[in-house]
């Protein structure tokens, strides 16, 4: 196992802390000094670059969140001259302006370096297949596995998201060892290999790669038994890189690797902003180490989690992100996570692994329904047993009654790509 790790993999926890602690003030220097917006968040804390002397000192420092980069579109963010920036990604945009990424040519490298690290830790080695799933374009995904993948001397088959029939035409022919794809696209894909009368038991496929949203234990279950691979989860996101930030280890899989030589982690609690110790839950905050076109400082990922110690590595890991403080819904007082009711629907008969939750409001209260799908013959009879028994599993271990509706297969909208669990119907009610 040690040969096939790295020279940061090696490092020593007092190693690994210097190298992080160097970086780390070089990085404040760089954004202070080329990104008006942390020059002004600086010294609005009354704090300058060099009074980070410790690692522990970087708390003092402001935190970034999604509105700053959308406050400086496009490229207000950027931290080198735009003739220097190689590449530019960007996020949809959907609930406002775009977040907007750039990377310089060694920004590139090190997003090819930490990809190619991830697929390694995930099981791959070099000469194998990647199908490569996820979308291609402005989203990270595409392009950040697909040169992760040739890093490492994998050889890629750049499928992106879409054309479901063809990927699964595509995964026959070409037969390879790794997918990279969401989870919910992975379920796509298995109905129609169920619908082609396929075996996906029977495919190439040894290993799946699954990131770009939450999923749940219950589902890496689901994949691993009808698909015969492992599942291993991949975490990132555009803000601090693209794919490859942390990785779950295949020999292990309890939790994600951070590569913690390129990117500083800490989890605060999402309320006060109080830095957290390691084991404790709260919001994943991350500074970049080693970004040149784009550094990031404290910025506020909104996903949940807690650091753990290392294991298959020696880098800390962060625990399975399974919710968001901004995915997670406050019905009549309680909290309540999508992830919550997905593990209720993958243990409950009768009922496929597709659902959505509809929030509406009911005179001045705030309603939810769960729409599950059936699995294909289901008796009318079973179909209401399950429709029951979600919703007693709800209030049972949520805390809140719920409306459950049992639809017939195929009717909630396929994932391409990230899966909306949360369709919010109150305006309209």
């Amino acid at each position: 196992m040690t040969a096939l790790l790295d020279a940061a993999e090696r490092l020593g926890r007092d190693e690994l802390e210097a190298l992080q602690l160097e970086r780390l003030r070089g990085t404040l220097r760089h954004a202070y000094d080329n990104v008006g917006f942390y020059r002004a968040a600086f010294d609005k804390a009354g704090l300058r670059p060099e009074d980070c002397r410790t690692l522990a000192d970087l708390a003092r420092f402001p935190f970034t969140v999604k509105a700053d980069l959308r406050d400086n579109y496009p490229f207000g963010m950027f931290a080198v001259p735009e003739e220097r920036v190689r590449r530019i990604h960007a996020s949809s945009g959907t609930t406002g302006r775009p977040t907007v990424v750039g990377y310089t040519e060694r920004d590139l490298d090190t997003w090819a370096d930490v990809v190619a690290r991830s697929i390694r830790a995930a099981g791959g080695r070099p000469g194998h297949k990647v199908h490569v799933a996820y979308g291609y374009g402005l989203f990270t995904g595409g392009l950040g596995a697909h040169y992760g993948a040739e890093r490492l001397g994998c050889t890629v088959i750049p499928a992106s998201g879409g054309m479901t029939a063809r990927q699964v035409q595509l995964i026959q022919d070409f037969r390879p060892e790794i997918i990279m794809i969401t989870p919910s696209y992975m379920l796509t894909l298995l109905d129609e290999f169920e619908r082609q009368g396929v075996d996906a038991r029977t495919t190439s496929l040894k290993v799946g790669i699954f990131g770009a949203e939450p999923w749940t234990e219950q589902m890496r279950r689901e994949i691993e038994e009808r698909f015969a691979i492992d599942a291993v989860d991949i975490y990132g996101l555009s803000e601090v890189m693209g794919p490859g930030v942390a990785q779950e280890c295949v020999e292990t899989k309890d939790g994600l690797h951070i590569w913690e030589d390129h990117f500083y982690p800490e989890v605060v609690d999402p309320f006060t902003g109080e830095v957290l110790p390691d084991g404790e839950e709260g919001e994943l905050v991350f500074t970049s180490l080693t970004k040149e076109a784009m550094p990031v400082i404290r910025y506020r990922t909104r996903d949940l989690t807690r650091l753990l110690p290392g294991t298959a590595r020696a880098f800390r890991r962060m625990e399975k992100v399974t919710g968001r403080s901004d995915d997670m819904v406050i019905l009549r007082g309680v909290n309540l996570f999508p992830t919550q009711i997905e593990e209720i629907v993958l243990r409950t008969p009768g009922v496929a692994p597709h659902f959505q939750l509809r929030l509406t409001r009911e005179g001045r209260l705030d309603a939810l329904t769960v729409r599950a799908e059936a699995r294909a013959g289901a008796t009318t009879d079973e179909r209401a047993a399950a429709a029951r028994s979600i919703a007693a599993a709800v209030k049972d271990g949520v805390g809140v009654t719920v409306g459950v509706e049992i639809v017939d297969p195929e009717v909630l909208e396929r994932s391409v790509g990230k899966i909306k669990r949360i369709i919010d119907l109150r305006d309209a009610t």
